[in-house]
Protein backbone atom coordinates (compact mmCIF):
# COMPACT_ATOMS: atom_id res chain seq x y z
CA UNK A 1 0.00 0.00 0.00
CA UNK A 2 1.37 3.41 -0.93
CA UNK A 3 1.63 6.02 1.80
CA UNK A 4 1.54 9.08 -0.48
CA UNK A 5 -1.56 10.76 -1.89
CA UNK A 6 -1.86 9.53 -5.47
CA UNK A 7 -2.47 13.08 -6.69
CA UNK A 8 0.68 14.39 -4.99
CA UNK A 9 2.75 11.57 -6.48
CA UNK A 10 2.05 13.03 -9.94
CA UNK A 11 3.57 16.40 -9.06
CA UNK A 12 7.22 17.44 -9.15
CA UNK A 13 9.10 20.54 -8.06
CA UNK A 14 8.44 23.37 -10.53
CA UNK A 15 10.88 23.98 -13.35
CA UNK A 16 11.64 27.43 -11.92
CA UNK A 17 12.83 26.04 -8.59
CA UNK A 18 14.51 23.07 -10.25
CA UNK A 19 16.67 25.41 -12.28
CA UNK A 20 17.24 27.80 -9.36
CA UNK A 21 18.71 24.88 -7.42
CA UNK A 22 21.21 24.32 -10.24
CA UNK A 23 22.19 27.98 -10.30
CA UNK A 24 23.15 28.22 -6.62
CA UNK A 25 25.72 25.46 -7.16
CA UNK A 26 27.57 27.41 -9.90
CA UNK A 27 30.07 29.85 -8.45
CA UNK A 28 30.08 33.38 -9.92
CA UNK A 29 26.99 32.74 -12.04
CA UNK A 30 25.02 35.82 -13.09
CA UNK A 31 21.42 34.87 -12.31
CA UNK A 32 18.41 36.44 -13.96
CA UNK A 33 16.00 33.76 -12.79
CA UNK A 34 13.95 34.66 -9.71
CA UNK A 35 11.10 37.16 -9.45
CA UNK A 36 12.32 38.72 -6.23
CA UNK A 37 12.85 42.50 -6.46
CA UNK A 38 16.34 43.58 -5.45
CA UNK A 39 14.97 46.65 -3.67
CA UNK A 40 14.76 46.52 0.14
CA UNK A 41 11.48 46.42 2.01
CA UNK A 42 10.28 50.05 2.35
CA UNK A 43 11.26 51.72 5.62
CA UNK A 44 7.64 52.32 6.59
CA UNK A 45 6.94 48.60 6.31
CA UNK A 46 10.00 47.69 8.40
CA UNK A 47 9.20 50.25 11.08
CA UNK A 48 5.59 49.11 11.39
CA UNK A 49 6.63 45.48 11.79
CA UNK A 50 9.18 46.40 14.47
CA UNK A 51 6.48 48.44 16.21
CA UNK A 52 4.09 45.48 15.99
CA UNK A 53 6.68 43.24 17.66
CA UNK A 54 7.38 45.79 20.39
CA UNK A 55 3.66 46.17 21.07
CA UNK A 56 3.15 42.40 21.12
CA UNK A 57 0.86 42.41 18.08
CA UNK A 58 1.95 38.88 17.26
CA UNK A 59 -1.19 36.92 18.06
CA UNK A 60 -3.77 35.44 15.72
CA UNK A 61 -5.86 37.79 13.65
CA UNK A 62 -9.30 36.89 12.33
CA UNK A 63 -9.11 34.16 9.69
CA UNK A 64 -9.80 36.81 7.06
CA UNK A 65 -7.01 39.03 8.38
CA UNK A 66 -6.78 42.47 9.93
CA UNK A 67 -9.82 44.61 9.15
CA UNK A 68 -7.55 47.66 8.75
CA UNK A 69 -5.55 45.90 6.03
CA UNK A 70 -8.64 44.65 4.24
CA UNK A 71 -10.05 48.17 4.32
CA UNK A 72 -6.81 49.56 2.85
CA UNK A 73 -6.83 46.92 0.09
CA UNK A 74 -10.42 47.84 -0.73
CA UNK A 75 -9.38 51.49 -1.16
CA UNK A 76 -6.32 50.48 -3.20
CA UNK A 77 -8.44 48.40 -5.58
CA UNK A 78 -10.96 51.23 -6.04
CA UNK A 79 -8.10 53.18 -7.67
CA UNK A 80 -8.08 50.40 -10.30
CA UNK A 81 -11.88 50.60 -10.70
CA UNK A 82 -12.28 47.32 -8.79
CA UNK A 83 -14.89 47.32 -6.05
CA UNK A 84 -14.69 44.92 -3.11
CA UNK A 85 -15.70 45.76 0.44
CA UNK A 86 -13.38 44.75 3.32
CA UNK A 87 -15.74 41.84 4.03
CA UNK A 88 -15.13 40.53 0.49
CA UNK A 89 -11.36 40.30 1.03
CA UNK A 90 -9.35 37.57 2.79
CA UNK A 91 -5.67 37.93 3.67
CA UNK A 92 -3.59 34.82 2.89
CA UNK A 93 -0.10 33.49 3.48
CA UNK A 94 1.21 34.85 0.20
CA UNK A 95 -0.36 34.72 -3.24
CA UNK A 96 0.53 31.03 -3.51
CA UNK A 97 -1.81 30.15 -0.66
CA UNK A 98 -4.51 32.32 -2.21
CA UNK A 99 -4.23 30.30 -5.43
CA UNK A 100 -4.18 26.97 -3.60
CA UNK A 101 -7.11 27.77 -1.29
CA UNK A 102 -9.17 29.17 -4.16
CA UNK A 103 -8.68 26.09 -6.33
CA UNK A 104 -9.28 23.74 -3.42
CA UNK A 105 -12.42 25.68 -2.52
CA UNK A 106 -14.08 25.45 -5.94
CA UNK A 107 -12.78 22.32 -7.66
CA UNK A 108 -14.25 18.84 -7.39
CA UNK A 109 -12.33 15.75 -8.46
CA UNK A 110 -12.66 15.19 -12.19
CA UNK A 111 -13.61 18.78 -13.03
CA UNK A 112 -11.51 20.84 -15.42
CA UNK A 113 -9.88 24.25 -15.23
CA UNK A 114 -8.64 26.12 -18.28
CA UNK A 115 -5.04 27.29 -17.84
CA UNK A 116 -3.02 29.54 -20.16
CA UNK A 117 0.04 28.08 -21.87
CA UNK A 118 2.64 29.34 -21.05
CA UNK A 119 1.73 30.08 -17.41
CA UNK A 120 3.00 30.17 -13.85
CA UNK A 121 3.51 26.45 -13.06
CA UNK A 122 1.87 26.49 -9.61
CA UNK A 123 -1.58 26.48 -11.23
CA UNK A 124 -0.97 23.00 -12.60
CA UNK A 125 0.25 21.61 -9.29
CA UNK A 126 -2.69 23.01 -7.31
CA UNK A 127 -5.23 21.60 -9.77
CA UNK A 128 -3.62 18.16 -9.85
CA UNK A 129 -3.43 17.96 -6.05
CA UNK A 130 -7.19 18.47 -5.97
CA UNK A 131 -7.73 15.68 -8.51
CA UNK A 132 -8.79 18.10 -11.21
CA UNK A 133 -8.01 18.14 -14.91
CA UNK A 134 -6.19 20.81 -16.88
CA UNK A 135 -7.13 22.05 -20.31
CA UNK A 136 -4.65 24.48 -21.81
CA UNK A 137 -5.34 27.44 -24.06
CA UNK A 138 -2.56 29.09 -26.02
CA UNK A 139 -1.61 32.74 -26.34
CA UNK A 140 -1.10 34.90 -29.42
CA UNK A 141 2.24 36.34 -30.55
CA UNK A 142 1.56 39.31 -28.25
CA UNK A 143 0.70 36.92 -25.41
CA UNK A 144 -3.02 37.65 -25.41
CA UNK A 145 -5.54 34.80 -24.97
CA UNK A 146 -6.38 32.71 -28.01
CA UNK A 147 -10.14 33.16 -27.88
CA UNK A 148 -10.93 30.78 -30.71
CA UNK A 149 -9.38 27.99 -28.61
CA UNK A 150 -11.18 29.09 -25.46
CA UNK A 151 -14.55 29.20 -27.22
CA UNK A 152 -14.01 25.81 -28.81
CA UNK A 153 -13.15 24.25 -25.45
CA UNK A 154 -16.18 25.81 -23.77
CA UNK A 155 -18.45 24.56 -26.55
CA UNK A 156 -17.18 20.99 -26.50
CA UNK A 157 -16.17 20.23 -22.91
CA UNK A 158 -18.83 19.55 -20.28
CA UNK A 159 -16.74 19.45 -17.10
CA UNK A 160 -15.26 22.97 -17.22
CA UNK A 161 -15.38 24.43 -13.71
CA UNK A 162 -13.22 27.48 -14.20
CA UNK A 163 -10.63 29.43 -16.11
CA UNK A 164 -7.41 31.02 -14.86
CA UNK A 165 -6.36 34.39 -16.23
CA UNK A 166 -3.00 35.92 -15.31
CA UNK A 167 -2.26 39.56 -16.15
CA UNK A 168 0.21 41.20 -15.78
CA UNK A 169 1.68 37.87 -16.70
CA UNK A 170 4.43 35.68 -15.36
CA UNK A 171 6.37 34.68 -17.51
CA UNK A 172 5.58 36.98 -20.47
CA UNK A 173 5.24 40.44 -18.91
CA UNK A 174 2.11 41.08 -20.98
CA UNK A 175 -0.92 42.96 -19.68
CA UNK A 176 -4.56 42.40 -20.57
CA UNK A 177 -5.39 44.57 -23.59
CA UNK A 178 -8.67 46.46 -23.92
CA UNK A 179 -9.62 44.22 -26.83
CA UNK A 180 -9.00 41.05 -24.81
CA UNK A 181 -10.85 42.52 -21.83
CA UNK A 182 -13.94 43.13 -23.97
CA UNK A 183 -13.68 39.75 -25.69
CA UNK A 184 -13.42 37.92 -22.36
CA UNK A 185 -16.62 39.59 -21.18
CA UNK A 186 -18.39 38.58 -24.39
CA UNK A 187 -17.19 34.98 -24.13
CA UNK A 188 -17.69 34.45 -20.39
CA UNK A 189 -20.74 36.52 -19.40
CA UNK A 190 -23.21 33.73 -20.22
CA UNK A 191 -20.98 30.85 -19.08
CA UNK A 192 -21.48 29.29 -15.67
CA UNK A 193 -17.79 28.98 -14.79
CA UNK A 194 -15.54 30.46 -12.11
CA UNK A 195 -12.90 32.99 -13.17
CA UNK A 196 -9.65 33.05 -11.18
CA UNK A 197 -7.83 36.26 -12.06
CA UNK A 198 -4.25 36.24 -10.78
CA UNK A 199 -3.16 39.89 -10.58
CA UNK A 200 -0.13 39.59 -8.34
CA UNK A 201 1.79 42.06 -10.55
CA UNK A 202 -1.00 44.64 -10.87
CA UNK A 203 1.16 47.36 -9.30
CA UNK A 204 3.84 47.01 -12.00
CA UNK A 205 2.58 48.22 -15.37
CA UNK A 206 4.12 50.63 -17.88
CA UNK A 207 2.28 53.24 -19.96
CA UNK A 208 -0.94 51.24 -20.13
CA UNK A 209 -4.46 51.58 -18.78
CA UNK A 210 -5.16 48.74 -16.37
CA UNK A 211 -7.82 46.20 -17.33
CA UNK A 212 -9.12 43.48 -15.00
CA UNK A 213 -12.17 41.28 -15.38
CA UNK A 214 -12.94 42.18 -11.76
CA UNK A 215 -13.92 45.60 -13.12
CA UNK A 216 -16.88 44.01 -14.90
CA UNK A 217 -20.07 43.94 -12.81
CA UNK A 218 -21.56 41.21 -15.03
CA UNK A 219 -18.83 38.80 -13.89
CA UNK A 220 -18.15 39.71 -10.26
CA UNK A 221 -20.29 36.93 -8.75
CA UNK A 222 -18.01 34.36 -10.42
CA UNK A 223 -14.62 36.04 -10.04
CA UNK A 224 -11.87 35.28 -7.56
CA UNK A 225 -9.29 38.07 -7.69
CA UNK A 226 -5.82 37.24 -6.35
CA UNK A 227 -3.20 39.78 -5.33
CA UNK A 228 -0.46 40.31 -2.79
CA UNK A 229 2.49 42.29 -1.50
CA UNK A 230 5.55 40.17 -2.36
CA UNK A 231 6.31 42.14 -5.51
CA UNK A 232 4.94 45.58 -4.73
CA UNK A 233 6.86 45.94 -1.42
CA UNK A 234 9.71 43.44 -2.02
CA UNK A 235 8.41 41.37 0.90
CA UNK A 236 8.56 37.94 -0.74
CA UNK A 237 9.55 36.07 2.41
CA UNK A 238 7.02 37.81 4.62
CA UNK A 239 4.16 35.97 2.88
CA UNK A 240 1.16 38.27 2.63
CA UNK A 241 -1.33 37.88 -0.20
CA UNK A 242 -5.09 38.11 -0.56
CA UNK A 243 -8.07 36.98 -2.54
CA UNK A 244 -11.32 38.83 -3.18
CA UNK A 245 -14.70 37.32 -3.96
CA UNK A 246 -18.36 37.93 -3.32
CA UNK A 247 -19.60 36.81 0.09
CA UNK A 248 -20.89 33.31 -0.61
CA UNK A 249 -17.77 32.23 -2.50
CA UNK A 250 -15.38 33.99 -0.14
CA UNK A 251 -16.88 32.34 2.92
CA UNK A 252 -16.39 28.84 1.50
CA UNK A 253 -12.82 29.48 0.36
CA UNK A 254 -12.13 31.05 3.75
CA UNK A 255 -12.95 27.67 5.33
CA UNK A 256 -10.12 26.12 3.28
CA UNK A 257 -7.83 29.01 4.23
CA UNK A 258 -8.68 28.55 7.92
CA UNK A 259 -7.85 24.86 7.91
CA UNK A 260 -4.65 25.46 5.92
CA UNK A 261 -3.05 28.30 7.87
CA UNK A 262 -5.57 29.84 10.34
CA UNK A 263 -4.42 33.34 9.34
CA UNK A 264 -1.59 35.14 7.60
CA UNK A 265 1.36 36.28 9.79
CA UNK A 266 0.03 39.15 11.89
CA UNK A 267 3.25 41.18 12.04
CA UNK A 268 3.64 41.02 8.24
CA UNK A 269 0.01 42.12 7.85
CA UNK A 270 0.75 45.27 9.85
CA UNK A 271 3.74 45.85 7.58
CA UNK A 272 1.65 45.51 4.42
CA UNK A 273 -0.84 48.01 5.84
CA UNK A 274 1.95 50.55 6.40
CA UNK A 275 3.11 49.96 2.83
CA UNK A 276 -0.30 50.82 1.41
CA UNK A 277 -0.60 53.86 3.66
CA UNK A 278 2.90 55.33 3.34
CA UNK A 279 5.01 53.69 0.59
CA UNK A 280 3.09 54.06 -2.67
CA UNK A 281 5.26 56.93 -3.94
CA UNK A 282 8.26 54.67 -3.41
CA UNK A 283 6.51 51.99 -5.48
CA UNK A 284 6.15 54.48 -8.34
CA UNK A 285 9.87 55.30 -8.16
CA UNK A 286 10.78 51.61 -8.25
CA UNK A 287 8.55 51.06 -11.26
CA UNK A 288 10.46 53.78 -13.10
CA UNK A 289 13.65 51.83 -12.39
CA UNK A 290 12.04 48.59 -13.60
CA UNK A 291 11.01 50.36 -16.81
CA UNK A 292 14.54 51.69 -17.26
CA UNK A 293 15.89 48.14 -16.90
CA UNK A 294 13.27 46.76 -19.29
CA UNK A 295 14.17 49.31 -21.96
CA UNK A 296 17.87 48.63 -21.54
CA UNK A 297 17.41 44.86 -21.92
CA UNK A 298 15.11 45.13 -24.94
CA UNK A 299 17.50 47.53 -26.69
CA UNK A 300 20.49 45.35 -25.84
CA UNK A 301 18.78 42.22 -27.18
CA UNK A 302 18.00 44.04 -30.42
CA UNK A 303 21.67 45.05 -30.70
CA UNK A 304 22.61 41.41 -30.28
CA UNK A 305 20.16 40.51 -33.05
CA UNK A 306 17.33 38.98 -31.03
CA UNK A 307 13.77 40.14 -31.67
CA UNK A 308 11.77 40.53 -28.49
CA UNK A 309 8.22 41.34 -27.44
CA UNK A 310 8.42 44.43 -25.22
CA UNK A 311 6.62 43.56 -21.96
CA UNK A 312 4.12 46.07 -20.59
CA UNK A 313 4.02 44.87 -16.99
CA UNK A 314 5.65 42.75 -14.29
CA UNK A 315 9.45 42.39 -14.48
CA UNK A 316 9.98 39.52 -16.91
CA UNK A 317 10.95 39.26 -20.56
CA UNK A 318 10.03 36.09 -22.44
CA UNK A 319 12.67 35.76 -25.14
CA UNK A 320 12.16 33.65 -28.26
CA UNK A 321 15.37 31.64 -28.67
CA UNK A 322 13.96 29.11 -31.13
CA UNK A 323 16.47 30.35 -33.74
CA UNK A 324 19.16 28.41 -31.86
CA UNK A 325 17.35 25.09 -32.63
CA UNK A 326 18.23 24.01 -29.05
CA UNK A 327 15.60 22.87 -26.55
CA UNK A 328 15.08 25.51 -23.87
CA UNK A 329 16.26 23.38 -20.92
CA UNK A 330 19.42 22.31 -22.73
CA UNK A 331 20.02 25.89 -23.83
CA UNK A 332 19.74 27.18 -20.24
CA UNK A 333 21.97 24.38 -18.96
CA UNK A 334 24.65 25.23 -21.49
CA UNK A 335 24.45 28.97 -20.78
CA UNK A 336 24.77 28.23 -17.07
CA UNK A 337 27.63 25.72 -17.17
CA UNK A 338 29.56 27.08 -20.17
CA UNK A 339 29.07 30.85 -19.69
CA UNK A 340 27.85 31.16 -16.07
CA UNK A 341 24.67 33.06 -16.91
CA UNK A 342 21.28 31.80 -15.74
CA UNK A 343 17.84 32.13 -17.32
CA UNK A 344 14.72 30.00 -16.77
CA UNK A 345 13.78 27.53 -19.55
CA UNK A 346 10.49 28.40 -21.21
CA UNK A 347 9.46 24.76 -20.95
CA UNK A 348 9.08 25.30 -17.17
CA UNK A 349 5.92 27.26 -17.98
CA UNK A 350 4.23 24.77 -20.29
CA UNK A 351 4.48 23.15 -23.69
CA UNK A 352 4.01 26.45 -25.54
CA UNK A 353 6.94 27.93 -23.62
CA UNK A 354 9.36 25.64 -25.44
CA UNK A 355 11.80 27.68 -27.51
CA UNK A 356 11.66 30.61 -25.08
CA UNK A 357 13.62 31.60 -21.98
CA UNK A 358 12.44 33.85 -19.16
CA UNK A 359 14.67 36.69 -18.04
CA UNK A 360 13.86 38.43 -14.75
CA UNK A 361 15.12 41.99 -14.40
CA UNK A 362 14.91 42.06 -10.59
CA UNK A 363 18.66 42.63 -10.61
CA UNK A 364 21.07 45.57 -10.73
CA UNK A 365 21.88 47.21 -14.01
CA UNK A 366 25.49 46.00 -13.71
CA UNK A 367 24.34 42.38 -13.32
CA UNK A 368 21.92 42.68 -16.23
CA UNK A 369 24.58 44.20 -18.49
CA UNK A 370 27.13 41.52 -17.63
CA UNK A 371 24.54 38.78 -18.04
CA UNK A 372 23.57 39.98 -21.51
CA UNK A 373 27.23 40.31 -22.49
CA UNK A 374 27.75 36.68 -21.50
CA UNK A 375 24.71 35.58 -23.50
CA UNK A 376 26.01 37.37 -26.61
CA UNK A 377 29.49 35.90 -26.14
CA UNK A 378 28.09 32.37 -25.88
CA UNK A 379 25.88 32.78 -28.94
CA UNK A 380 28.75 34.14 -31.03
CA UNK A 381 31.21 31.51 -29.81
CA UNK A 382 28.72 28.86 -30.87
CA UNK A 383 28.04 30.59 -34.21
CA UNK A 384 24.36 31.02 -33.44
CA UNK A 385 24.24 34.70 -34.47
Amino acid sequence: MGFINKNVEKIQITGIRKFFNKVIEVEDAISMTIGQPDFPVPEAVKEEMIEAINKNKSGYTKNEGLFELREAISKYLINQNINYSPDEICITTGGSEAIFSSIQGILNEGETILVPDPAYPAYEGCIKMQGGNIKRYSLTEEFQPNFSEIEEILENEESIKGIIISYPCNPTGSVLSKESFNKFIEVLKNRDIVIISDEMYSSIIYDEEYFSLAQCKELTDRIILIGGFSKIFSMTGLRVGYFCAKEQMLNKINVVHQHNVTCAPSIAQWGALAGLNFSMNEVKERNLEFKKRRDFICNRLKQIGIDVYIPKGAFYIFIDMSFTKIKSEELCDRLLYEQKVALVPGSAFGEKGEGFVRLSYCYSMNELEEGLNRIETWLRNNKLL
